[in-house]
C-alpha cells in the first residue's frame, strides 16, 4: 500500500517538458508511481487538476542561523520551497576561531541575524552536523564560505594572504568538502572578500576540482563595474577549470541598465569556450544587503569595531564624505549609483532608531539635520554597525532579461528577517516567479518557470535525485493552483505569506495542507558526495 497519492493533477515535471494530467503515488519518502495510479494508499488527495510540481528549491539565501531558530521553516514551505542553500556570498557561520569570534558574529550579523545561544561548533563539518541535528523542516546544502575562511586565518587584514595563510585556508575549504559542502562560494563586494586578489581566489579554488566543487560568487561590482567584475570570476573559473555560478546577477544604478545584457554575452561566450557557467535571479528591482556596505573598502580594515572607530575621528570621517561624493575607479559607489533617497532603512536594532525603518537614508538625514553621509555614520554608531538596507537601483527591464535567460534559474537570497521590514523576496520569491513572469506577464512558460524552481538547481547544485517527478526520486512536492498563486508581501508591508499553495509535500510527509503547517520535520542535510579523484 502506498503512502500517498495525489490524483487527477497537472503534472509538471520539472525537465521543461509539457505537463500531463496524472496521479503521482509516494512510498517511503520515495515517489513510487506516476501516471495513472490506481493502487491503494493510507491517503488519497483528489488535487482537483491544480499543478503537481516537485518542491522548489531555493539555491541562494542566508537561512544559515535562522534555520537553527525556526526550525519549521514557514516562511519557505508558504513558498513551496523544500530545500534552501546556505553559505551564500561568503557569509556563514563556520569555521568559527573563538579568538576571531567577535569579528566573525559583526560581519554576519546584519544578513545572517544574531543568536541568544554560544555557538557550538568550530568547523564547517560540525556546523553542518548541527544542523542536521535541528531537524528541519526543510532540507539543507551548504558551501564553505570565503569571507569566513578569511576571517578565521587573517581576520580583516587588507593584504594578500601569506604562503602560510594560503594553505591555512585550503585546509579549512578541503575539511568542509570533506564534510558535504557543495563548493566555495565567494563575496567580493564585502571586505575581507573585496582585499582579495583574483589570483589569491584562484590559488584557493585550486582545491575545487579534486571535489567537483562549484564556486558561487557575489561579484565584486554590480554597478559601473559589472562587466569587469563578471570577466574576473570567469578569468578564475578558467585558470582553475572548476563550474562557476554567479549569484543574483543584475546592473545596479540607473547609468548601468541596460548592462545586464552584456553581462549575459560574456557568460555565453565563455560557456562557447566550453566553460560551465550559470547565473541566478531574484524577480524584483530592489536588492537588500547591510548599510556598511555603501562605505569605500578601506574603512572595513580590522572589522566593525574599527569601522566605527574611522567614523570617530574627524580626518576620517571628512575623507569618508569626500571619497562617497563621487565615482570611484577602483571601487563601486553604491550612493552614487543609486543615490541617498533609494537606500531604504529595512532594520535596525534600538527602540530610539525604530521609526526610521522603511524610510531612505535622504528621508532619516532630514529628520535629523544632518547631511546624509553623516547620517549614515552615526546611525551605525549607535547601532553598532548593524543596519540593513533595501535599495531600489534597478530596472524591470533589465530583471526581465535575467529571468528570461536560458541559463538563469530562480533564489531568494533571502536574508534574516527576525526585525524590521525585510524585502519582500524573503516571504515571496517564488510564487511571484509563477504569478508575475508566468501567467500575468507571460515572460515564461509555466513549465520553463518549474524547471527553473526545481530541476535545475537540483542539478546545479547537486543536491541528488531531487527536482524531477520521477520514480525513484525523492518525494519533495508542491501543489498550486497556477489561476491563484499569488505573492502578497510588498515593501511597506512584507511579512505577509502567499495564496494559492495547497500542499507541501518534504520527503514524502505532508508538512503543509491548505496553508497550515502539519509540524512534521522530516528535512535532511543534504551533503555533496565528492567524486574525489585522489
Amino acid at each position: 500500500m502506498l503512502d500517498l497519492i495525489f490524483k487527477n493533477g497537472k503534472i509538471v515535471d520539472g525537465s521543461g517538458n509539457p505537463w500531463f494530467q496524472g496521479d503521482i503515488g509516494v512510498k517511503d519518502g520515495i515517489i513510487a508511481a506516476i501516471g495513472r495510479v490506481d493502487q491503494e494508499a493510507a491517503l488519497v488527495i483528489d488535487v482537483g487538476r491544480q499543478v503537481i510540481a516537485p518542491g522548489f528549491i531555493d539555491g541562494h539565501c542566508h537561512s544559515d542561523l535562522m534555520i537553527i531558530d525556526h526550525p519549521y521553516s514557514e516562511i519557505k514551505l508558504q513558498q513551496g520551497v523544500t530545500a534552501e542553500v546556505v553559505g551564500n556570498c561568503g557569509l556563514a557561520p563556520a569555521p568559527f576561531v573563538r579568538n576571531k569570534a567577535e569579528l566573525l558574529q559583526t560581519y554576519v550579523q546584519p544578513v545572517l541575524g544574531s543568536t541568544s545561544w554560544e555557538w557550538p561548533w568550530e568547523t564547517v563539518g560540525q556546523y553542518m552536523d548541527f544542523i542536521s541535528r535541528s531537524n528541519p523542516s526543510g532540507h539543507i546544502a551548504a558551501y564553505v564560505a570565503h569571507g569566513a575562511l578569511r576571517i578565521a586565518v587573517m581576520g580583516f587584514e587588507n593584504r594578500p594572504a601569506t604562503t602560510a595563510e594560503i594553505a591555512r585556508m585550503k585546509e579549512l575549504l578541503e575539511e568542509g568538502l570533506r564534510a558535504g559542502a557543495i563548493g566555495l562560494s565567494i563575496g567580493l563586494l564585502y571586505a575581507p572578500g573585496s582585499y582579495t586578489s583574483r589570483e589569491e581566489l584562484a590559488e584557493l579554488c585550486s582545491v575545487l576540482p579534486k571535489y567537483n566543487g562549484l564556486l558561487s560568487t557575489h561579484i565584486r561590482g554590480e554597478g559601473n563595474s559589472l562587466l569587469p567584475s563578471v570577466a574576473e570570476v570567469i578569468w578564475i573559473a578558467e585558470r582553475t577549470g572548476i563550474s562557476l555560478h554567479i549569484s543574483h546577477l543584475k546592473a545596479a544604478g540607473r547609468a548601468n541598465w541596460g548592462k545586464a545584457l552584456d553581462a549575459l554575452e560574456l557568460v555565453e561566450a565563455a560557456r562557447a569556450r566550453g566553460m560551465d557557467v550559470t547565473v541566478d535571479v531574484y524577480p524584483y528591482a530592489a536588492g537588500s544587503t547591510t548599510l556598511t556596505t555603501v562605505l569605500p573598502p578601506w574603512v572595513l580594515e580590522g572589522g566593525i569595531e574599527a569601522t566605527l572607530e574611522a567614523f570617530r575621528d574627524k580626518s576620517q570621517r571628512a575623507k569618508i564624505k569626500e571619497e562617497l561624493s563621487h565615482e570611484q575607479d577602483t571601487w563601486d559607489n553604491l550612493v552614487c549609483s543609486t543615490g541617498w533617497s533609494s537606500i531604504i532603512i529595512s532594520a535596525i536594532q534600538s527602540g530610539a532608531n525604530k521609526v526610521l525603518e522603511g524610510k531612505s537614508i535622504a528621508e532619516a538625514a532630514e529628520l535629523r539635520g544632518q547631511h546624509p553621509v553623516d547620517c549614515m555614520m552615526d546611525l551605525l554608531l549607535e547601532e553598532n554597525g548593524q543596519i540593513a538596507i533595501v535599495y531600489f537601483h534597478m530596472s524591470d527591464d533589465d530583471v526581465k532579461q535575467v529571468v528570461s535567460y536560458e541559463k538563469s534559474l530562480i533564489a531568494s537570497d533571502s536574508l534574516n528577517c527576525e526585525t524590521g521590514k525585510p524585502h519582500p523576496r524573503t516571504f515571496g520569491t517564488f510564487p511571484r516567479v509563477l504569478a508575475k513572469y508566468v501567467r500575468d506577464e507571460k515572460v515564461l512558460s509555466l513549465e520553463q518557470a518549474v524547471r527553473k524552481l526545481t530541476s535545475f538547481p537540483a542539478q546545479r547544485f547537486k543536491l541528488g535525485k531531487r527536482g524531477l517527478l520521477v520514480p525513484g526520486y525523492a518525494a519533495d512536492i508542491t501543489v498550486f493552483d497556477p489561476a491563484a498563486i499569488q505573492d502578497t508581501a510588498t515593501f511597506e508591508a512584507p511579512r505577509q505569506y502567499p495564496k494559492g499553495i495547497s500542499h507541501v509535500i518534504v520527503a514524502g510527509q505532508l508538512t503543509m495542507q491548505f496553508g497550515t503547517h502539519t509540524h512534521k520535520r522530516e528535512g535532511q542535510l543534504i551533503r555533496a558526495h565528492h567524486c574525489c579523484s585522489h
